[in-house]
């Protein structure tokens, strides 16, 4: 069961994404929590709570359920909202101090419960917005603390035209190959240093420098596994 939850987002966006899941037949099991960005900013703080309200009791029924925050970065800005308006002294980037103990209270709600609770489980998808890129500024650097990895969709490879645009180097996975079947693990087990060695690399061959074999063997390598991502 997936539900999604869209927080201070706009109406068009919102209507897209529902549209794209009806097209595919997902609305079957899906449930779309909203508030759009014109709703009062106590409603954009409650939109989560509410949407993770419905997939516990679905949880306790014994189901496994998939929630979907898009997300976090406007719903820490309505916290600061209501804080500011609360008089609240503001913390680093004018957020207040506790927002991480709220996003983490509300993620840390993601479990497995055992099989005489019911069996059922909550696997969370907080999406998080970059400004500029930067992966380190103070929500970002949070939701990644919190969380078991995080996959970066970059705009560079966006507008390269390499899609899903995710960035292999500033993806990761904190469980990292214990999850992976033995097969997949010796397939992949050292694409991700390759590619990275590949784009180091790429950068310099862009200069028109003259590459000796090894060097072109690599970023050929790079180029085919670049073409399997996609």
């Amino acid at each position: 069961l997936c539900i999604y939850c869209a927080i201070g987002q706009r109406a068009a966006s919102v209507a897209k994404v529902v549209a794209n899941l009806r097209e595919r037949g997902a609305m079957d099991y899906t449930i779309v929590v909203v508030t759009e960005g014109n709703d009062a900013p106590g409603l954009n703080f409650i939109a989560p709570y509410a949407a993770t309200s419905i997939a516990e009791y679905f949880m306790e029924k014994g189901r496994d359920v998939l929630i979907v925050y898009d997300d976090l970065t406007h719903h820490a800005r309505a916290y600061r909202e209501i804080s500011l308006l609360l008089r609240r002294p503001p913390g680093r980037e004018a957020f207040p101090g506790d927002i991480f103990y709220i996003h983490s209270r509300l993620l840390e709600r993601s479990t497995h419960l055992r099989q005489e609770l019911g069996g059922g489980s909550l696997t969370a998808l907080p999406i998080v917005e970059t400004e500029a890129q930067n992966i380190s500024a103070y929500i970002p650097t949070n939701l990644i603390s919190i969380t078991d990895g995080q996959i970066y969709l970059s705009p560079t490879l966006f507008e390269l035209g390499v899609l899903p645009a995710v960035d292999v180097g500033k993806s990761v996975s904190r469980v990292g190959g214990k999850a992976q079947r033995p097969a997949y693990r010796s397939v992949t087990g050292a694409l991700k240093l390759a590619y990275s060695q590949f784009e180091e690399l790429e950068t310099f061959a862009k200069f028109g420098t003259r590459l000796d074999e090894h060097t072109r063997q690599v970023i050929d390598h790079g180029r085919r596994i670049r073409a399997c991502l996609k």
